[in-house]
């Protein structure tokens, strides 16, 4: 029985996978266990490495199978298995890779043996090299004459970020920018309102906000195989993506069918809109302010005036 659209199904992927038709989404997005010994309540994260990656390789095929010939891939993964599942799509199943995006974040894992974990490896693959959807207007970001110079000849519609993201500028205001290759966006900690509390490892709305923008337009269908929080599907609605979601958690898909139905197209995404202009302050009270850079020169220019 083929499955319905516009709601997360509770099972093993592997599975409800077969009840899915060849070219039946537009969009894929995938943020699987990392295999890293994360304590879920329904999987264990604890494969060998041969089994992670030969299930891996099954859990990818069908993806690539349900896109549409001109079908779109974007893989969220860890430092672990980066390089295996990178190789993996492109050279055994066909994609290839337009961008590999570096989402840098602070508040990240503290570890006790290495440096603390702060980052994740977000893939985009496509299909068709020469015929994908990647809609450039909908995901400009204020570019760096804008907000570091506050040059006036600045393209008021911004320009494509890069492919590394960052989660807190205000932090770094002359470091990494929006308009670079390090996305930031707010891993989702526990005291930020947009927190579900059930899950420990919630996508931020807004990076997937990005995400679906530019690799889909209104009505395409929306597919993630590993429901999670349900971000994906979330975002997919209140873009006015179709979507469709795949859970084995049976409390998980339960609490994603809830978030869903508190949902309306249309409805804003959670988190700040452009991390770069609307940065909160950090503890001392300071903001990133979108002419800091223009203003430090002003009163370095005074200085050297005065002496």
């Amino acid at each position: 029985m083929p499955l319905d659209f516009g709601r997360v199904h509770r099972g093993d992927c592997l599975e409800l996978f077969r009840r899915l038709p060849d070219g039946s989404a537009h969009l894929a997005f995938a943020d699987p266990p990392f295999n890293i010994g994360y304590d879920y309540d329904a999987y264990d994260d604890r494969r060998s490495a041969d089994d992670y990656l030969d299930w891996s390789r099954r859990w990818m095929t069908e993806v690539v199978r349900v896109l549409v010939p001109d079908g779109t891939f974007w893989l969220a993964i860890g430092d672990e298995y980066a390089a295996e599942l990178k190789v993996m799509a492109t050279r055994e199943l066909g994609l290839t890779c337009r961008s590999w995006v570096v989402w840098y974040y602070t508040f990240g894992v503290n570890c006790r043996q290495k440096f603390s974990r702060s980052h994740a490896h977000l893939f985009h693959f496509v299909k068709d090299p020469n015929r994908f959807t990647f809609e450039t207007e909908s995901i400009r970001v204020p570019s760096a004459r804008e907000l570091v110079y506050g040059d006036r000849r600045a393209n008021p519609s911004g320009r494509l970020p890069d492919d590394t993201w960052i989660l807190r500028p205000q932090d770094l205001p002359e470091g990494f920018s929006a308009d670079e290759d390090t996305w930031y966006f707010p891993r989702v900690c526990g005291t930020f309102a947009e927190r579900s509390g059930w899950h420990g490892c919630q996508m931020p709305e807004q990076l997937l906000g990005r995400i679906i923008r530019a690799s889909s337009r209104a009505g395409e269908v929306v597919f993630d195989p590993f429901g999670g929080s349900g971000t994906t599907l979330a975002v997919a609605k209140k873009l006015g993506r179709s979507f469709l979601g795949f859970e084995l958690s049976e409390q998980y898909a339960a609490r994603i069918a809830e978030r869903l139905a508190a949902i309306r197209p249309g409805d804003p995404l959670e988190g700040a809109p452009e991390p770069l202009k609307s940065a909160p302050a950090t503890k001392d009270g300071r903001r990133l302010d979108r002419n800091a850079g223009g203003s430090r020169r002003k009163r370095q220019t005074k200085q050297a005036e005065r002496r």
